[in-house]
């Protein structure tokens, strides 16, 4: 799938990154914490950052996603790689076919005999990969965590594609909208220790939490394990199980491509709302046909190409991780290190039958 189709409003996203994030569902230790607890050769005896110093020429950069073949990483691993290229490094892609919690860690150890300068993770567990992270970055290896985070003692920086209280709330919003604030509802998740994933969905609860959602009830949060036919068949399940279901948020664009499939040939097409996290190109003939009204997301390729440049930033002595930091990267400009190693892309951007033709990714 390519992604180099020029996009111009996602130009717009990058002028929102100075948003505060508000991730307060996350469960992470302060930068100084981190870099007290890093193991030797990272942060805690890095020399001082040099906002300054050139980025180095023939870096390595691997970017190890959840699961190859997964449209969503193809994008945004392409994204980085063609940054790489941008600033005179080498990129590639590795990683495992299936999204279980230990798939991702003999890659790590792959790639830290590879000696590759940085790894550009998104971890399928946040705990599972620390100890070969800790490995990799005492090994000297910068790692950036990417779409979703590993625990804090195992990266430099988390490369966030939006505000997770922002992701969490809105796709409420938009369902609710749909709904009239009425009905039974569901979630369909990827895997059960997806960082990212819990995260929205406490934000999704507490928003329903609010007064004006007490005629929406969460029956149900299901997990189709970020595999297609699962995913499928956990939205076949959650009709049966609940006749009366009035919606779904399926925060991942596997599930929610998946659940519209299973929707658009059944007899609950226009009757259950879908909304969640996809891509246009995925979703597209969904939204047209009326089987989704609107669903949201950041560009991928965008936020592949922002956690390459962190990565090089990293590996070229730029920045350290610290709180305050900058660095520029490339075409999307300048980015700020927030608290806890946290850079953050931007707001998503909503897509519904007015504006999907606008894009091609």
């Amino acid at each position: 799938m390519t992604t180099r189709t020029p996009w111009r409003p996602v130009a717009l996203l990058a002028g929102l990154v100075l948003l505060t994030s508000a991730c307060g569902g996350t469960t992470k230790s302060d930068v100084q914490q981190q870099q007290s607890s890093a193991p030797a050769g990272t942060a805690s005896s890095a020399p001082a950052a040099d906002p300054n110093a050139p980025l180095k020429q023939g870096l390595k950069i691997a970017f190890l996603p959840k699961q190859v073949n997964n449209p969503y990483f193809t994008i945004a691993d392409k994204g980085g790689m063609d940054a790489a290229r941008e600033f005179g490094g080498e990129g590639k892609e590795v990683g495992p076919s299936d999204a279980s919690a230990s798939s991702q860690v003999s890659y790590i150890n792959t790639l830290i005999q590879q000696k590759q300068d940085a790894i550009v993770i998104s971890a399928n567990d946040p705990n599972a990969v620390v100890p070969a992270l800790k490995q990799a970055r005492a090994a000297g290896i910068k790692v950036v965590s990417y779409d979703s985070d590993t625990a804090p003692e195992g990266r430099d920086i988390f490369v966030n594609q939006a505000s997770a209280e922002d992701l969490g709330r809105t796709e409420v919003q938009l369902l609710a909208k749909q709904l009239g604030n009425k009905g039974k509802i569901a979630i369909l998740s990827a895997t059960p220790n997806a960082t990212n994933q819990n995260t929205w969905i406490e934000f999704m609860k507490d928003e329903l939490s609010k007064p004006e959602y007490k005629d929406m009830e969460l029956v149900k949060v299901a997990y189709g394990n970020d595999d297609d036919q699962k995913s499928f068949t956990e939205t076949q399940g959650l009709l049966r199980s609940y006749p009366d279901l009035a919606g779904i948020i399926s925060p991942t664009t596997v599930g929610i491509a998946a659940a519209a499939r299973y929707l658009s040939d059944s007899p609950y097409k226009g009757k259950v709302k879908l909304t969640g996290l996809g891509t246009p190109n995925q979703l597209r003939k969904f939204v047209k046909d009326g089987t989704i009204e609107a669903f949201e997301l950041w560009n991928p390729a965008d936020l592949g190409y922002l956690a390459s440049y962190a990565a090089a930033a990293l590996a070229s002595g730029q920045i350290t991780g610290a709180e305050g930091e900058t660095f520029k990267a490339g075409k999307l400009g300048d980015y700020p290190v927030g608290a806890k190693g946290e850079v953050l892309l931007g707001k998503p951007t909503v897509f519904d039958k007015s504006n999907i033709d606008d894009f091609d990714f």
